[in-house]
Order: C-alpha cells, then structure tokens, then sequence
C-alpha cells in the first residue's frame, strides 16, 4: 500500500514497463527488425535479382523452406506483434504513446488478415474463390507485396514511438513505474 492508500502494481507486467522496459523493449524491437529484413530480402530476391516468386523465400526461408508456406508460423508472429504492443504500451506517453496506439490499431488488422489466412489455409475454403488463402489486401495486391506493406506502416509509427521515447522525455505518465529508456541516452 501507498501513503495514500493505493495498491503497488507488481510482477512482471509492471517490470517490463518500469524498470525492465528497455530491455523488454529492446528485444521486442530486434524480433521485429529481424522478421521485417525477411520480408524485405525476398523483395529484394523478387525485384533485384528477379527470382521467382516461388522461390523468394527471404534468409531463413532458405534454409527452411516450410517456414515460407506456414500460416501458423505467419499467425504466432502476428499474435507477437499484437500482443507486445499491447503490453509494452503502458510505459509510453504523450505523443511517444499516440504513435504507438496507432501501431497497435494497425497490427490488430494485420493480425485479423493473417487469421483470416489461417482460417482458409486449416478449412481448405478461401476468400473470393481463389486457390490459395487470400488476405482482404490481397485482393488487390499480390501477397509478398501486401506482407511487406503490412510491415512498414506498422513499422513506421512504431519506430516513430521508440525514438521519441529512447530519446526525449515525453512527460512519463505519474500512475505508471518510472521507465528508464530515456536514461539510456537522453541526458538530465
């Protein structure tokens, strides 16, 4: 209990959005720079080096071909996505906060896209008749495109977030642990 009577948050929800949240974040931001290079290395594979699409498989689709053709893979990736930015938000504010609800609204509809792609792929019945699960995006925009798309403006405010959280104080919520990002590299 607080001198006023409140209840102290603990556990690990409140550690990754107070004192662990660099680090939390941090490791968030490298699994989804990673998955990002993937999808723009097979870009690249297609556009540059005009591989088939079939076989753009991006960097670990190389070595692990299957990794390419899973929903299920593509699913819990999302679900990740979604749910970090849902957990990690708590320490953001101001407008560090703002673009990182807006990351969170995008991936919500990426993560919808991609089970809708799930559903078809375990039901074998997809969208609009097509023969292979399609994306609502999809319709209009091949597959790798759409992907890649997804990921950037997700990406964008999602960076836009980081920065303007690791590197100004943003008027850190009162009711939240104090977060120690800025720390990092913004100076008292």
């Amino acid at each position: 209990m607080t001198a006023t009577g409140g209840k102290v948050r603990s556990g690990w929800l409140t550690r990754i959005n107070g004192a662990g949240h660099y680090r939390a974040l941090t490791i968030y931001l490298l699994v989804v720079l990673a998955h990002w290079i993937e999808h723009f290395v097979q870009a690249v594979q297609i556009y540059v080096f005009d591989v088939p699409r079939p076989q753009a498989r991006g960097v670990l689709g190389e070595p692990f071909p299957f990794l390419i053709s899973s929903e299920l893979l593509h699913v819990l990736y999302a679900i990740y996505m979604l749910v970090g930015l849902a957990l990690l938000r708590r320490a953001f504010s101001g407008e560090a906060r703002t673009w990182w609800t807006a990351a969170l609204i995008i991936q919500a509809w990426h993560f919808f896209e991609h089970a809708l792609l799930t559903a078809q792929a375990w039901t074998g019945s997809n969208l609009a008749g097509r023969p292979v699960p399609t994306s609502i995006l999809q319709l209009a925009i091949a597959r790798v495109e759409t992907h890649l798309i997804y990921n950037i403006i997700v990406l964008i405010p999602l960076l836009t977030a980081i920065s303007l959280h690791w590197f100004r104080r943003d008027g850190r919520n009162a009711g939240t642990p104090p977060c120690t990002c800025a720390t990092h590299f913004v100076s008292s």
